[in-house]
């Protein structure tokens, strides 16, 4: 029985490096698929592009792909990422050049059309509306301030470059999932009506997209006992049907694949598990079943699939306003009330200055700043406590507001602190996120694939 391998090389804009290297020269897999991108990324390599025309993509897949060139052509391995980000071309251009340098060949595939930004007031023309998913809210309000709009697409200009015969895939703001179910579509010759095969493809994403944190990494039951944490392997899906597949991850490596960890990236970024919602098929989850057939190989059975929806996601970014965040320590006795104190001082310091504030957040480290009002008031001494001290405004000008304020407080016109501080805060821009719905027709995704040597 033919069996197709995916494995999962990268989680996010930042991960690990090692990950696909290992992969590729380690181990054996049919396909590679690293995923780069999240919704702040986006927005990050916009504004990135508008510092550097040449900017706006992931340069970590840059030094990826140079060290495993070699070993893709060897075992025959195809590459699909979306690490084009904002600048497919860009990322293209340097692919190429690798190659070039390699003296191997390639062809290497790309799809645009995904970034909408320049034609989205076009669309607006022509009536769509471009409703908050969750508000109801019209787009207009914030058109003014929109850094990134990006239109999330599914499997089919993928397969035009699988078709095409391309090696390695560069794609932009594709779904996470659509990179995994592509390539099984491309080998299996699955109907595009067969929904209970597309859902396949995308249980696959869905185990891999996250990288280690589907074999040991992020892992809440049993993490004490994750073998070689320093090393994780990263997952691998291995194919042979629709309705199933097994989970196993890259060989010789640390972390592990057991039906619990499987269970946690299952339930991962899942509002309804009968109700996956993807450009491709709507996936349900909802009857799964695992098991645990050998070490590190767990078996997923039961993903069903229903037709895909009739519009596509798309998520603008947009500037929201300006913050400031300053992190004052204090040290026993009475850490907490000199905390406590600062952050009065503050609070009157900017009530002085008429600070207009979005909002105004303060909490304590090692306290309450990841549980916030849950967290129990503490009644025993502190060893030491970090206030942390933030501010949201609309403009920089109020943000900056701040910035002059914590050098005497935290040094001498506050409690006693006795610790290190960390230079004068600058004000950062926040970004924020507008997801949406369009028409399936409203945009056009073009696929090129070109022969490199």
């Amino acid at each position: 029985m033919k069996t197709i391998r995916i494995g999962g090389g990268q989680g996010f804009w930042g991960d690990l490096n090692d990950a696909p290297i290992v992969m590729a020269k380690q181990d054996k897999v049919d396909y590679i698929a690293c995923d780069y991108l999240a919704e702040l990324t986006l927005s990050i390599m916009r504004r990135q592009q508008e510092r550097r025309p040449e900017a706006g993509y992931a340069r970590d897949f840059i030094t990826v792909i140079k060290q495993i060139l070699p070993d893709l052509k060897e075992k025959g391995t195809k590459v699909i990422t979306n690490a084009g980000g904002m600048n497919v071309k860009q990322a293209v251009a340097l692919v190429k050049q690798a190659i070039k340098e390699s003296g191997l060949n390639f062809k290497i595939g790309y799809v645009l059309g995904d970034d909408v930004r320049e034609i989205l007031p076009k669309l607006r023309e022509q009536g769509i509306t471009m409703q908050h998913m969750d508000t109801g809210e019209d787009i207009d309000r914030i058109l003014p301030n929109m850094v990134n709009a990006n239109v999330y697409f599914g499997v089919e200009p993928i397969l035009e470059c699988l078709e095409g015969g391309a090696d390695i895939i560069i794609l932009g703001r594709s779904t996470d999932t659509a990179m995994f179910e592509a390539p099984l579509i491309h080998e299996f010759g699955w109907k595009a009506d067969d929904w209970d095969a597309r859902a396949t493809g995308i249980l696959a994403g869905h185990l891999c997209e996250c990288g280690a944190q589907a074999t040991g990494g992020n892992y809440d039951y049993d993490w004490r006992n994750v073998p070689r944490p320093e090393f994780l392997g990263y997952p691998i899906a291995e194919v042979s049907k629709p309705g199933e597949l097994i989970m196993t991850k890259t060989k010789n490596t640390g972390g592990l694949v057991t039906t619990q960890s499987i269970k946690e990236q299952l339930m991962y970024e899942i509002h309804d598990p009968a109700s996956y919602i993807t450009p491709d098929v709507v996936a349900d989850f909802s009857k799964i079943t695992l098991e645990g057939i050998e070490k590190d190989h767990v078996l997923v059975k039961g993903v069903t699939g229903h037709p895909r929806p009739d519009s596509l996601k798309m998520c603008v970014g947009y500037l929201e306003g300006y913050r400031s965040v300053a992190y004052l320590p204090y040290s026993w006795p009475d850490a907490l009330e000199k905390a406590k104190m600062a952050a009065d001082i503050l609070d009157k310091r900017m009530a002085m200055k008429n600070l207009q504030a979005i909002r105004t957040h303060i909490d304590y480290l090692g306290l309450n700043s990841l549980h916030g009002p849950l967290a129990a008031e503490m009644h025993e001494e502190l060893n030491e406590v970090c206030l942390r001290y933030a501010i949201m405004t609309e403009t920089k000008a109020e943000a900056l507001k701040l910035t002059p304020e914590i050098a005497p407080v935290s040094n001498l016109n506050g409690p006693a602190q006795g610790c290190f501080f960390g230079g004068r805060i600058k004000p950062s821009e926040v970004f924020a996120l507008w997801p949406t719905l369009i028409p399936r027709d409203a945009v056009k995704f073009t696929a090129y694939v070109e022969d490199v040597k």
